[in-house]
């Protein structure tokens, strides 16, 4: 890698230096930085009440943010359709162009798929998952409502340098063991705080075999070891996904789009200084679970198998796109849910829902007894669209099961691939991917 005036960099320090107009940038020092793109979702209604506080009649740059409709979407409540009227007359309001409404699909999602965010640049959510745009070789990072309002009306945030913790990947997984296996063997073995403040850096070739899907996984994952962001070195399995949407939104060709988007990408130096470094042989990873009512109490899907289910769920940002929809249709294809037990499939996008559907995933889930929401953040969030009751059990692809997270204090959440989830819900207990308990 070439090392910015000598001095060798992580991502972090890189991509922090160039949002603050910086050659470089020191752990531990706070940064002037002008993000590349402002996020929120519903929860811009309460924003919009911090910003008018400030005496500030428009936006810093209204090009530069995207808002979507995403975690009570439809409108359960009065409020909730009350804030989403809110919504779209700020929108309106400020001349806000990406704007995606009801059924558009989850934040993160739709943002990767509209090319909003790029390699090398810096995007602020108002969203405690946006890490998850690290799977593009960006910055990501959530920060508070009062924050988001400030940075709405100045255009700039102070972010603190954060140390980094780098991951190498040796190994291949197995058959039955996924991306969501490794995140959570992550946090379960380090703790759902072990990253606390930490920029997240993964490395090794095994990355090359991931395909976008995985990537999103492994870098949304992170919101829940505590990172401050995530990272995975951008390469042409990135590139290619992104040029032709680049292209779709800007018009320009993709030739253009795929050199403007290569020249964007950073790179950490491989010899600049980190935290700690761990390596992860994906060889010897199993399927696991995350146990109520933290996401870091893991252990193997064999010591927990036969756990009545009530509820299943398939979704969220972190595993609602379409090779888990596809993974889910191959689990259940030709059978039956088990009596009392209800399986939940909500995608990520309008997108995935499109291809599920032209694919026959759709079709097959619903033969096998499956319900299949609109596009968006769904039950996750305890919202509408598949709450829990007193007592009951769900297994789901979600990223957190703390108690209450889906709307009942009194039930119990845990959390896997959907692999895991379709089979569980096939059998009406925790189960191994594909009947198998074990490797």
């Amino acid at each position: 890698m070439v090392q910015t005036n000598g001095v060798a960099q992580t991502f972090v320090q890189k991509v922090l230096a160039r949002a603050g107009d910086r050659e470089t940038v020191d752990v531990g020092e706070v940064v002037d930085a002008t993000p590349d793109r402002l996020l929120s979702h519903d929860n811009t209604a309460a924003i919009r009440g911090y910003f008018e506080t400030l005496k500030v009649e428009e936006v810093w740059d209204p090009d530069r943010m995207a808002i979507t409709l995403d975690h009570a979407a439809p409108a359960p409540t009065p409020q909730h359709a009350k804030n989403h009227v809110e919504i779209r007359q700020f929108v309106e309001e400020q001349g806000i162009t990406n704007f995606f409404e009801v059924g558009r699909g989850i934040c993160h999602q739709v943002l990767s798929e509209e090319a909003l965010i790029l390699p090398g640049q810096v995007i602020l959510g108002a969203d405690s998952h946006t890490p998850h745009f690290g799977w593009l070789g960006a910055f990501g990072t959530g920060i508070g409502r009062s924050e988001m309002a400030a940075t709405w009306a100045l255009g700039e945030l102070w972010l603190r340098v954060p140390e980094t913790i780098r991951f190498e990947l040796t190994g291949t997984l197995d058959t039955g063991v996924t991306v969501k296996d490794l995140a959570l063997h992550i946090i379960g073995t380090l703790g759902a705080d072990g990253g606390l403040y930490k920029s997240i850096e993964f490395t090794g070739e095994a990355i090359r075999e991931f395909p976008p899907d995985d990537r999103m996984v492994l870098t949304n994952m992170m919101a829940e070891f505590g990172a401050k962001n995530a990272y995975l070195p951008p390469d042409d399995t990135v590139f290619n996904w992104l040029a032709p949407r680049l292209a779709n939104r800007t018009e320009m060709d993709e030739d253009h789009a795929l050199a403007q988007i290569r020249a964007l990408a950073l790179y950490p130096d491989e010899d600049a200084e980190v935290a700690e470094t761990h390596t992860v042989n994906l060889s010897e990873l199993e399927p696991v679970v995350a146990c109520p009512h933290n996401v870091d109490n893991v252990v193997p899907v064999r010591e927990v198998a036969g756990r009545r289910v009530h509820q299943a769920y398939i979704g969220t940002c972190t595993n609602g796109r379409l090779s888990d929809i596809a993974a889910a249709a191959a689990v259940v294809e030709g059978q039956r849910i088990a009596e009392g037990t209800r399986l939940l499939v909500v995608p990520a996008s309008s997108e995935v829902l499109e291809q599920a559907t032209e694919q026959g995933y759709i079709s097959t889930l619903l033969a096998a007894g499956a319900v299949i929401s609109p596009p968006g953040c769904g039950a996750c969030m305890g919202n509408h669209m598949g709450v829990l009751g007193e007592g009951e059990v769900c297994i789901s692809s979600a990223n957190r099961n703390f108690q209450g997270r889906m709307g009942t204090r009194n039930a119990e959440i845990y959390l896997s691939s959907p692999e895991v989830v379709a089979q569980s819900a096939l059998q009406g207990e925790i189960a191994g991917p594909f009947g198998l308990s074990t490797k």
